[in-house]
């Protein structure tokens, strides 16, 4: 078994609860209220801004030159590729640029990210990475899950291109990658003795995504 599906299966009741979570399932059958989705990209938004810091923390506390390579090529696939991706797919939601910039960020994306960043800062890249992973990799399995539903594709869905882009070859790449370099990284630096804490910091970075999904699920049942 490969390390991260190890994570998965020691964490599996939070695993399931976040892949599976009520937010996604509406996105999949289109009943997911706009006001949620709404909430949710504007977090999401933020969020990048913030990850890309994270893979800028990985550059710094690389090891080696190939692992600075891969944390700088995705610091700028962030800033420069998937930020405007974001913009332009918010406009189709009545959300502009400026809507974006000037929200403020949600308790539960603070919560998220610092953590992220503060298990960075304490330890090595390996366990950023691990932190990392629920995210980078996670999103890849939620798209192909809820493309495989049902009606999820119906040109009536609105939510479509989303589950589309997540169930995409490009985003199934990035989530390949980022496993890959999981995967490495365990290979090269990890212990017995380290698995049990490495556990925790995916357990709890996985709330987090939890959370995250909650945050916008109760927007969307306070607008209904």
């Amino acid at each position: 078994m490969s390390f991260f599906e190890r994570l998965k299966t020691a964490a599996a009741p939070e695993w399931r609860a976040y892949t599976e979570h009520p937010f996604t399932d509406a996105m999949a059958d289109g009943s997911l209220p706009a006001a949620a989705f709404r909430r949710y990209l504007v977090q999401d938004y933020l969020f990048l801004i913030e990850f890309a810091r994270a893979y800028a923390l990985a550059v710094y506390k690389a090891p080696t030159l190939d692992d600075m390579r891969a944390a700088a090529a995705a610091v700028s696939a962030i800033l420069d590729v998937e930020m405007n991706l974001h913009v332009k797919f918010c406009a189709g939601w009545g959300l502009t640029a400026a809507d974006l910039e000037r929200a403020p960020p949600a308790d539960e994306l603070l919560a998220y990210t610092r953590y992220v960043l503060d298990t960075g800062m304490r330890s090595d890249l390996l366990s950023l990475y691990v932190a990392l992973s629920p995210c980078a990799i996670g999103y890849g399995e939620i798209g192909t899950r809820l493309a495989a539903r049902p009606g999820a594709d119906a040109n009536a869905n609105p939510y479509r291109a989303w589950i589309a882009e997540y169930a995409g070859p490009a985003y199934q790449e990035v989530a390949a990658k980022a496993r890959g370099q999981l995967e490495r990284l365990a290979q090269a630096y990890l212990t017995p003795a380290r698995e049990a804490e490495l556990v925790t910091v995916f357990t709890a970075a996985t709330r987090l995504e939890i959370a995250f999904w909650e945050m916008g699920w109760q927007a969307g049942r306070q607008a209904g």
